[in-house]
């Protein structure tokens, strides 16, 4: 069993060193799993800019509130690939390395010579994970892909937006952070693997298999009736009520998953006697009378402030929350109990709050996350100690700008 003080036990993965050729969002998401799980994360930036992201307004002291965001705990060392010097020190970190995750368009890492056929005959324990907007085959391999055209052609975008509007993009850059879900998912899996035969293995993570994933009930929805589900809103295509209703100074959600939550919502709404009337006492029979429910339970809340409805929903146990906005949420009681905020020690920036892990260990509590690191913060570091360099080589890999 790890050990319990905070500051001896980076976490589970405690050990495990990751490679990450990463840039943007889709494959650093995916590298910062395994660092808050403890891994190692030694993140290979180009000279000159780093990732992408560390140029994407607004700034705060030269430094971009995107590239802070998903890149916590992990190390930045600078390498120059165009060089042969450049890829020969990547060959030799992969080869000290468990995994590697990149997110280039399929065939990049090939031309570098950095791809899994060679780096496996180095190190064949190597779990290489390649993560793209449309995986290693098929017509579409080769297409640059963003978050809002994976969200257009797995049909997620089609299906948000309210009833009878055009369709409206997700707030949330779902496209790119499946890719953070899948990978980590596919790691941990190869990782269990190489325990058994002693041999890493090759991912092919796609970005737009894993929003098709991600309809989940729509797909089978489609299936089943042959047609295009259609936008809903906030509304639930076969729930009622679900979604969004108006309150006397904005606005609360409810979601009436179960039929006993019917029961609880009648109670709550003081109208016992609609939970067993015909029209109303199944879901099939709620569905069909969408309107009138919605306009019944809107009637009641108009009449109440959210902080009212908050407080009888919660006494009548009903499912429900009121809106709150980023900041709203990142502040309120639940998230400080879950400390999903907190502060740590940025080389330019100083304290700066972040985001702070999803997953929790109670027994083995982790320390607070290091800051994302400036560009090439870690570059000596890594290669005196991974690659075991002196002073002197690293001045003339300098020198010669192979690393920064």
């Amino acid at each position: 069993m790890p050990p319990t003080h905070a500051a001896s036990w980076a976490g589970p993965l405690q050990g495990v060193r990751v490679l990450d050729f990463t840039r943007v969002l889709a494959g650093p998401a995916a590298a910062l799993a395994l660092a808050d799980l403890g891994a190692e994360v030694l993140k290979v930036e180009p000279p000159g800019t780093g990732d992408e992201t560390r140029l994407f307004p607004p700034y705060r002291e030269g430094t971009s509130h995107y590239f802070l965001s998903v890149n916590r705990g992990k190390k930045s060392i600078v390498l120059d690939l165009k060089t042969p010097e450049g890829v020969a020190l990547a060959k030799s970190l992969a080869a000290k390395s468990d995994i590697l995750i990149e997110n280039y368009r399929p065939g990049v890492m090939d031309r570098l010579g950095l791809g899994y056929t060679a780096l496996a005959a180095d190190n064949p324990r190597l779990i290489y994970c390649a993560i793209s907007g449309f995986g290693q085959n098929g017509p579409l391999r080769d297409r640059p892909s963003f978050d809002i055209v994976l969200q257009a052609l797995s049909g997620a975008l089609s299906v948000n937006g309210e009833a009878g509007a055009a369709p409206t993009k997700l707030g949330i850059p779902l496209g790119d952070l499946v890719g953070g879900i899948n990978g980590p998912i596919a790691i941990l899996g190869a990782l269990y693997e190489r325990s058994v035969t002693g041999r890493g293995r090759f991912i092919d993570v796609s970005l737009l298999d894993g929003m098709l994933n991600l309809l989940g009930y729509l797909a089978q929805l489609s299936f089943f009736t042959g047609e295009d589900p259609k936008p809903q809103g906030a509304q639930h295509p076969n729930l009622v009520p679900y979604g969004i209703f108006p309150a006397r100074d904005g606005s609360i959600i409810i979601a009436c998953l179960m039929n006993d939550f019917w029961r609880r919502i009648c109670l709550a709404l003081d109208r016992r006697e609609l939970v067993e009337d015909p029209r109303y006492a199944t879901s099939d029979a709620r569905r069909g009378e969408r309107q009138a429910v919605n306009a019944l339970v809107s009637e009641f809340t108009l009449r109440h402030s959210v902080d009212e409805l908050v407080e009888l929903f919660t006494r009548h146990d009903v499912p429900h929350a009121p809106i709150l906005g980023v900041k709203e949420a990142l502040t309120q009681p639940q998230a400080v109990a879950r400390e999903m905020v907190v502060e740590t020690e940025h080389a330019v920036l100083g304290k700066v709050p972040i985001v702070n892990r999803p997953i929790k260990f109670p027994d083995a509590p982790q320390p607070i996350p290091t800051a994302p690191p400036v560009l090439g913060q870690h570059t000596d570091e890594i290669l005196q100690d991974v690659l075991g360099l002196s002073e002197q080589q690293i001045q003339a890999l300098r020198a010669a700008k192979v690393v920064a």
